[in-house]
């Protein structure tokens, strides 16, 4: 028997497992950049205007490659794609090795765009592990993938400590070492991925379909390509939407609470009890984001994607109601951004399975890739428009802005016809 056309049944656990695998040490190079990003930028460029630009750089690096790496996967497979796209991932963190110790601040910004092709191929593989898998345990297998992440982010912006003791032992400044660390865990993932992620589940889909698995030129997997398949397709642009509008609203509260609770936590500011607060409630917040990712697959398997995606963004809403109504009650600040991260969770998991489900599968790479950078570009542009607006109407008005993105990604999901069945 062809091993492509059995593949559903005996390599679609191995190929959970390897990507899941590869997906906890990938995740390392976001979460040192991520640490030391804002503290190196000042002190390279010399300004605290500048103290956004290495997520910034890290945000469009993700944005800009989604669709390169999409149409590498449709030339060459996942396996070529992923590994790719980390080796990229990994020069980057050289570069910023450099930056540290020549002090350019430019190369700083040239390395976290690099860094960030590795939270592209973290978004590209919770769409490979859909390739082969049964439609009715979709949203678990894609979940799966997204709670792997869990680890990595975690571990990343702990490996500051770590990375400057071996700093030491290499005679290279402290700041540098978490980004060798980085690296490591990112050469460790792509060797995963290249030698584990076997049948490529891409190649192998081609065959099941009846294509030529061969790996080679292939239909166009440039932005064009996927907004025309996405456009073409209701429910496909109703996934899209939701998927970027719940990402702007994440990215744009989760941003300002830091700043929002230093200003009103009731302790000193900057105080211990203060950074205490804030510590916590960014932790909670992640682990809703992440640590129940499978609860989110499961209830998308089982009350399906589109209802799971109309869930997610009513916890949306009831986030940005407590931090929007009681922005002064950091129990409900809290409370609010533990639901922001759920809501996050259901969204983004139940709509990349509403994404897939919805088109066939010689459509789902470029609007896979599409998706990706889209949901890319909505985060950068939350995160850039958080600060003035914070500046203009405050806290509050945030939480409004949040609630009535939601509202509008509600209604047009409400339109789907997926929704009522």
């Amino acid at each position: 028997m062809n091993t492509a056309l059995s593949a559903p049944r005996t390599a679609q656990p191995r190929i959970v497992r390897t990507l899941s695998i590869a997906q906890i040490f990938s995740g390392l190079g976001n979460g040192s950049t991520l640490a030391l990003g804002s503290i190196l930028a000042v002190d390279l460029s010399g300004s605290e205007a500048w103290a956004g630009s290495v997520n910034t750089a890290l945000t469009l690096g993700t944005a800009a490659t989604a669709i390169p790496l999409s149409q590498l996967a449709l030339a060459r497979g996942r396996r070529i794609a992923l590994t790719t796209g980390l080796a990229a991932a990994v020069a980057g963190t050289a570069l910023m090795v450099g930056a540290v110790a020549t002090g350019a601040f430019v190369l700083l910004l040239a390395g976290a765009f690099l860094v960030g092709l590795a939270s592209a191929v973290n978004l590209q593989a919770r769409f490979a592990v859909t390739d082969l898998a049964e439609p009715a345990r979709r949203g678990r297998d894609l979940s799966l993938v997204v709670w792997a992440i869990t680890l990595g982010a975690v571990a990343g912006p702990n490996m500051v400590g770590p990375g400057a003791v071996l700093a030491g032992w290499l005679g290279i400044p402290a700041q540098a070492g978490p980004f060798l660390i980085s690296a490591a865990g990112m050469v460790v993932g792509a060797a995963i991925v290249a030698l584990f992620l076997r049948p490529d589940p891409l190649l192998a889909r081609r065959a099941l379909d009846g294509d030529d698995p061969q790996p080679g030129p292939r239909s166009s997997g440039s932005w064009r390509a996927g907004w025309q398949i996405v456009r073409g397709h209701p429910t496909a642009r109703g996934a899209v939407t939701a998927v970027a509008a719940a990402h702007a609203v994440m990215v744009a509260v989760m941003s300002m609470t830091p700043l929002h609770m230093q200003h009103h936590a009731g302790h000193a500011a900057g105080g211990p009890d203060t950074i205490a607060l804030i510590g916590f409630t960014i932790s909670l917040h992640i682990a809703g984001m992440y640590a129940l990712s499978p609860l989110m697959g499961w209830l998308t398997d089982r009350l399906g994607a589109a209802r799971t995606v109309l869930t997610g963004m009513g916890v949306l809403a009831a986030a940005a109601a407590l931090t929007g109504l009681l922005p002064r009650h950091m129990p409900a600040v809290t409370a609010g951004l533990i639901l922001l991260g759920l809501g996050w969770s259901a969204a983004t998991v139940a709509g990349s399975t509403l994404l897939v489900s919805s088109l066939t599968p010689a459509q789902r790479v470029p609007a896979q890739g599409f998706s990706d950078a889209t949901m890319s570009l909505a985060g950068a542009a939350g995160s850039a428009a958080a600060g003035p607006v914070m500046g203009l109407i405050g806290y509050t008005g945030i939480s409004a802005i949040a609630a009535a993105l939601v509202a509008a990604a509600t209604v047009t999901l409400l339109r789907l016809p997926a929704v009522h069945r």
